[in-house]
């Protein structure tokens, strides 16, 4: 995934958190919740939000590349890689020295 649109998925990911955080702002406010109260649960909400997005972002940026061998827990993650560091890495994994212990 190139930059630009890593840039433009966390914008979004940080106005639809916001926006999320101000409507429930918005409906808090109505039954009458002291202003203190309703920037901290705003606030609580909009990081949840965020880090929910940003995890699942991350979670398709993500490529993981494991040992093909029964019972080895060998694995390679990696974040927004093109294709040629991706192919070395799964090379790696598929050739790394297993243990015999």
């Amino acid at each position: 995934m190139n930059d630009t649109r890593h840039r433009i998925l966390v914008t979004g990911a940080v106005a639809l958190s916001t926006a999320l955080s101000v409507v429930i702002g918005v409906r808090l406010s109505g039954y009458g919740v002291p202003l203190a109260l309703l920037l901290a649960c705003c606030l609580s909400c909009m990081a949840t939000f965020s880090s929910l997005l940003f995890r699942v972002i991350d979670g398709w940026s993500t490529t993981t590349h494991r040992c093909r061998r029964a019972g080895c827990d060998f694995r390679v993650s990696l974040t927004r890689a093109d294709s040629a560091e991706s192919r070395r890495w799964q090379e790696i994994a598929a050739h790394h020295p297993h243990r015999t212990a």
